[in-house]
């Protein structure tokens, strides 16, 4: 995993103190330098349980489980990962259960890797066909209101939640040809 883009730890912080906040038990994810400090923080959090997965459709199944269990769980990801749990997404659009996913953006703003714009100029219509709620944040004083409003209203009201980090955020792509 690489490391977060210089001058963004603080908003990579908040993401992680409004899990907290909002008392997340599970942080699942697939590695990505945009979530690279909140995975860093919750490996260090001996109350969470921060879990790799293989591929980011696994993370739905198992916060599915979570949430049977009584707790509460989020999803790390880049948006190149949506397109991996489109099928999946059903299981919450039939259950109704709490899902919170944090996604990392690639493939707008400044992106200079070809493979990612298909994806990225996708996931929030293919996140909103799935009934997923999506929010779109490139200013670092809206992760914290954005996200907890998500948590809110994922959490209170079994809703399917998504706050999309934007490339402005996260930072422009750097391409070495």
């Amino acid at each position: 995993m690489g490391t977060a883009v210089a001058g963004q730890e603080g908003w990579q912080e908040d993401v992680f103190r409004v899990l907290r906040q909002h008392d997340v038990k599970h942080v699942v994810y697939v590695p990505d330098t945009s979530h690279s400090t909140a995975i860093r923080l919750a490996e260090a959090d001996k109350e969470i349980s921060a879990i790799v997965l293989t591929t980011e459709e696994e993370g739905i199944g198992y916060l599915a489980g979570a949430w049977l269990g009584g707790e509460r769980g989020a999803l790390l990801m880049q948006s190149s990962g949506v397109g991996n749990c489109i099928n999946m997404l059903a299981l919450q659009s039939c259950v109704h259960f709490p899902l919170l996913m944090v996604v990392g953006m690639r493939g707008d703003w400044a992106e200079l890797n070809p493979w990612q714009r298909p994806m990225g100029q996708a996931t929030e219509k293919a996140l909103n066909l799935m009934h997923v709620m999506t929010w779109h944040v490139s200013d670092p004083t809206d992760v914290v209101p954005v996200l907890h409003g998500a948590a809110t209203m994922a959490f209170n009201g079994d809703h399917a939640c998504a706050v999309l980090l934007g490339q402005r955020l996260i930072g422009g792509q750097q391409w070495v040809k």
